[in-house]
């Protein structure tokens, strides 16, 4: 048992060096662009919210 668990460990440390870990400038990227989208996407949702209750408020 505790040699698996051992195994598991080495062979995790092993891969975690393997990884492709992103730049600093990537990372600032991608960050600011999902803070984008989600703000765009936000808006919109927002946009379409007003119009739809505009909407239901005439009929009613």
């Amino acid at each position: 048992m505790a040699q698996k668990l051992t195994n598991y460990f080495k062979n995790s440390a092993r891969e975690l060096k393997r990884v492709n870990w992103p730049t600093k400038k990537e990372t600032v990227n991608n960050t600011a662009l999902v803070i984008g989208i989600s703000l765009g996407v936000a808006l919109f949702l927002g946009i379409v919210d007003f119009f739809l209750t505009q909407i239901l408020q005439l009929v009613i």
